[in-house]
Order: structure tokens, then sequence, then C-alpha cells
């Protein structure tokens, strides 16, 4: 079988079974709906949640401004004030891996959301070009993807018709945004670190392997003025548990240790990184061959042992 090479350098570092994916697989996951330039391996088959049972489905949630934000909701059909978890997606944004990760959060009785936070200047998922997704991750700043979570959470409040059941009295309020947590994924898990200390609505979050320290000024990701989530460590109230890979090609176990140092110097909340230490970066993206069941399944369940104590 031919292979094809995909250029594509992850911001946490690369491995070399990131980029073999055959002709047949690229198709077959695109159109599927999963990230083109996510590395996946054709063997890989990622794990499929069902909607039985289930709301679920694409949407846009309007803003200010005459943009709306793709999103993806996914929550129990008899949902009523259920707690919510905004999943906060890779750099490759809104594709069926996040869709399907707020289906799994549905059926344990949340209220799943999840959005594309590059949408405004193309479809990262489509791409499969290093330069062409850095250049459109780039384009988030901080301050916007704060924004859009703060939107998120504002439409959440109105109780927007997403198909739900009508009480007597007109729709069921299905969420409690008394109760909000966030969890993600690489890019998505600074996010998660950031948006914990930053936006009061969120009482709870997980963060898988995002990068925790501002990277050098000549990454891409380090061109933004701005905090990272080691900076704001001395001042979160928010509990937040870190799910990060001992192999990982691109955050350090000594940046890990230099967070949980100065989550516990803070000692304000019971935050603290779980270190897999035999995982590599992106160990839960079950669709790519970096892919660990193992610490995907463990991590899983410290995810939701920590929302239920939470939220």
């Amino acid at each position: 079988m031919t292979m094809n090479t995909l250029p594509l350098t992850r911001p946490e570092g690369s491995e070399p079974q990131d980029f073999h994916v055959s002709r047949r697989g690229i198709a077959g996951l695109f159109f599927a709906g999963y990230a083109l330039g996510a590395g996946t391996a054709a063997a890989q088959s990622p794990v499929s949640t069902p909607s039985t049972g289930l709301i679920a489905k694409d949407l846009t949630v309007p803003t200010d401004s005459d943009y709306a934000i793709p999103a993806y909701i996914a929550l129990p059909q008899d949902a009523k004030r259920r707690p919510v978890v905004l999943v906060v997606p890779e750099i490759f944004g809104l594709h069926d891996y996040l869709r399907d990760v707020c289906r799994r959060l549905a059926y344990q009785g949340y209220v799943a959301l999840t959005f594309d936070p590059f949408a405004r200047k193309g479809n990262a998922a489509a791409l499969k070009d290093t330069a062409e997704i850095r250049k459109l991750v780039e384009t988030a700043t901080n301050e916007q993807v704060m924004g859009d979570l703060k939107t998120l959470i504002a439409w959440l409040k109105t109780n927007p018709d997403v198909g739900q059941s009508k009480g007597v009295f007109g729709k069921t309020k299905f969420a409690d945004t008394s109760r909000i947590g966030i969890t993600g994924f690489c890019w998505g898990g600074a996010v998660t670190w950031m948006a914990a200390s930053s936006i009061p609505d969120i009482k709870a979050g997980v963060a898988w392997y995002g990068r925790l320290e501002r990277p050098a000024a000549t990454d891409f990701l380090g061109k933004e003025d701005r905090q990272w989530p080691i900076d704001r460590a001395s001042g979160l109230r928010r509990p937040v548990l870190g799910l990060y890979a001992g192999q990982d090609g691109g955050i350090s176990l000594e940046s890990v240790e230099r967070m949980n140092a100065a989550l516990k110097a803070s000692g304000k909340t019971p935050s603290y990184i779980k270190v897999y230490k035999d995982a590599k970066h992106g160990f839960h993206a079950d669709y790519r061959a970096l892919y660990n069941e193992t610490a995907a399944k463990e991590g899983w369940a410290e995810l939701l042992k920590w929302f239920g104590t939470y939220l």
C-alpha cells in the first residue's frame, strides 16, 4: 500500500507515527468527519458512541457581531438542569472526535458543548499542511477564545431550543449553568487552565496534555503577548485536574513538576497534574496512532470522578 506523509508538526512536539496514513485512510476519515491533518493511522478504529437517547446536533451560537460560532451539543433527551461540560478541541478544530467525546459525556448525564475556535478564518479539520494549520491557530487569541467560551455560557443561560422536551410551562431548562465544567485536549488543554482561572461561571476543569508554560518566541504559539497556565497557578480558584503524558515530545516532565509545585505552593485548590508515565502526547485521541487505551480509559475515569466531585 502506498503511504503518504502528512507535513504536520504538533505544537507539543511530533512523533514519527503521527505522519503515516494511507490514501484510503485519509479519504475515509475525512469524509467521516475526522481531522485530515491529524495523521490518523488507517488501521485505527476510533471509538464510536451512538446518539440513541440523546439530543445530539451541530448548531451555531450567535455572537454580538454578525458571526455565529459553529458548535455541537449532546445531552440526554430528558435532561433537566443537568451540569454542563464545555469541550475545547485540539488544534484541528471541531470534528467527529470532539462530537463523540460530547456524546460520551451526555451518556454520563452531562450537557456537553464543543465549538470551533478557528472557524472565523478557516476549517482546521480540512487542512493537512503544517504552515496552514499554524496560521489558522494563531488567529485564535486567548482573548477571543475566552470570549467565545463566555458567549457559549451566556447562550446556555437563555435555555435555547435545541429540541428538548416541553414541560407544562414551556421548554424544560436542560442545563444547570451554576454547574459548569470544562475539559480540553492539547491546545484545548491549555485553554482549560486559562478558562478555569479567568471565567467565574466555570467551577472545575480537566486539562489533557496542554502546554503549561510560554513557548519560545520562535514558536508559532509564542508570538502572542499573553499569560500561560503556570502564570495563573497562584491565582487559580477552581479545581483543575491535569492529565499528562510521561513520554510527551513537547511538554517536559520538568514543566509538569514546576506547575505541580506552583499549584501546591498556592494551596487554594486541590488542583494537580497526574502523569501517565508510559503514554505519549495525544493518548486520549482514539482516532490517532498515539492513542493509549489504558491511559485513555484511566484518564476518562479520573475525569468523571473529578466532575462528579466538583460539579
